[in-house]
């Protein structure tokens, strides 16, 4: 009797049949940087992380003048001065094959590559977004100027103003909002130095 008090007594409860364990996720790279503070960067060093940006503004900001002209025109209803019709249309049929020919190798060959780590580039969120609403403006803007360097209508400055305005705002947000993401101090989040010269562009 002593003996079954005793093992009674002592007897250890039985462990349950599976633990839970924590499972153990390592950190990609670009988590694991985004999770801790960064130091400055040296000059040299955000050259280089900005490297991307850098180059991106300079297209942005001849995207950008040649709207002002073509938009300064439509709203005052007069041509830069010098400017012929024939001139002035084929500067905005240039402005829309240049923007189409830029978003495309962006597609392409730029976002792919930047999307593998950058939320903002995959095909489902704001910039690529963008573009598709950029191009229902654009579209028509090229079908108007063609239209009417083919003499099928005549240039009603207040027309074309209405469809630059109908894509005017969100293309001025895409314009700053993709250099932004390029920026150094967004781009050291997610790529190495050496990644980052390593980027196409």
């Amino acid at each position: 009797m002593i003996r079954s008090l005793t093992r009674s007594r002592f007897r250890l409860p039985k462990p349950p049949l599976s633990i839970p364990r924590p499972k153990v996720v390592r950190q990609p790279f670009y988590r694991s940087i985004m999770a801790e503070t960064l130091p400055p960067l040296s000059r040299q060093e955000r050259e280089t992380y900005g490297r991307m940006g850098t180059t991106m503004e300079l297209f942005h900001n001849s995207f950008r003048q040649t709207w002002t002209i073509l938009y300064n025109a439509c709203s005052s209803g007069q041509r830069p001065a010098g400017m012929s019709i024939r001139q002035f249309l084929n500067t905005a049929a240039e402005f829309c094959h240049h923007l189409h020919m830029h978003h495309s190798i962006e597609e392409q060959h730029i976002f792919p590559v930047l999307a593998q780590r950058m939320p903002a580039f995959k095909k489902e969120l704001e910039l690529l977004t963008q573009h598709k609403e950029i191009h229902k403006g654009m579209d028509k803007l090229e079908a108007y100027v063609d239209e009417c360097k083919a003499g099928k209508r005549e240039l009603r400055m207040e027309e074309m103003k209405e469809i630059m305005d109908s894509f005017g705002k969100v293309l001025w947000a895409h314009l700053e909002d993709e250099v932004n993401q390029l920026s150094a101090e967004n781009m050291r989040k997610y790529w190495s130095l050496e990644e980052v010269r390593r980027l196409p562009m």
